[in-house]
């Protein structure tokens, strides 16, 4: 596949979840799905529903199949944003150039946004059909666990006791691997599992999401760092953070190693890979945004 080609299959890819996500949440005279609709239509890469439409086109998954959890991850990857932006998390004003949810919404219906995207998730991704429900119900479970309290729910806990603490090496990989990277291995693993996949083939999909999701947090860490500017920082909040335990040359070495190993964990699926490669490199290319790290 040229890299045109991939190019425009990203783009339609895209434009597919957009219009699903937009029809689910129609604009009606409410509140609630107004403010909904602020924070899961404007912006965002949709890296994870990509990810799980891509994985399922590997392993021939049927789009009827693939398409509702690609929607849901997205719907609980929001509202996981929504509420890490509170005041008693992040206290963020700004998420994808805009204000953040509660600044716009006040912060209890900010709360029930959050609360209704991932309710909603599940209502989505139930409605996946043209494989067996059985596969349904296994893909449920995956992103139950990968969004609950052994997953990012957990992680972002651990990263709220680890503020100010300067945690080593090893448990910040351990933080992130939740908080980061289970949403975005599950993305991968559920095309698989909608698409029957062997269980060689999950466990190689399961390093790639993994090796991807530690690169996205140490390049988002770096992306921070060299752009934070005083209060309300990840520096100033005492964040657990790669530039911070590493330094940043340090940091941006782990990254490229990681995209590295993601990159070879698809060596076996050949071109089939083409879209999972390029989706690598937008994520580690991310590091040529911030300044060069010194040495």
């Amino acid at each position: 596949m040229t890299d045109a080609a991939v190019a425009r299959t990203i783009e339609h890819h895209r434009r597919l979840v957009e219009r699903t996500l937009d029809r689910r949440f129609a604009a009606r005279p409410r509140r609630l799905r107004e403010a909904i609709r602020y924070s899961l239509l404007e912006g965002g890469k949709r890296i994870r529903p990509l990810l799980v439409l891509a994985a399922g086109d590997i392993v021939e998954a049927p789009r009827s199949a693939t398409l509702p959890f690609a929607c849901g991850i997205e719907m609980i990857h929001t509202y996981s944003l929504v509420h890490d932006d509170l005041p008693a998390m992040d206290d963020d004003d700004e998420r994808r150039g805009r204000p953040t949810s509660h600044r716009v919404y006040g912060e209890g219906l900010a709360i029930l946004v959050g609360d209704a995207l991932l309710t909603e998730a599940f209502a989505v991704m139930t409605a996946a059909r043209g494989v067996p429900p059985a596969r349904v119900v296994t893909a449920l479970a995956c992103i139950a666990r990968a969004a609950g309290e052994i997953g990012m729910v957990g992680g972002q806990a651990l990263d709220l006791a680890a503020e100010g603490a300067a945690p080593p090496l090893d448990e910040l990989r351990a933080i992130h691997a939740a908080k980061t990277g289970a949403l975005i291995r599950a993305s991968v693993q559920l095309g698989a599992i909608l698409g029957g996949a062997r269980p060689a083939v999950r466990r190689a999909f399961s390093r790639y999401g993994a090796a991807l999701g530690l690169c996205f947090q140490i390049t988002d860490d770096l992306l921070d760092a060299a752009h934070e500017d005083g209060a309300g920082s990840d520096r100033e909040r005492g964040k657990a953070t790669y530039p911070a335990v590493l330094g940043m040359a340090e940091a941006e070495r782990h990254a490229h190693r990681a995209a590295r190993q993601a990159r070879a964990a698809l060596l076996r699926f050949g071109t089939k890979a083409a879209v999972l490669h390029h989706l690598a490199r937008t994520v580690e290319e991310r590091i040529e945004k911030q300044p060069a790290a010194p040495e």
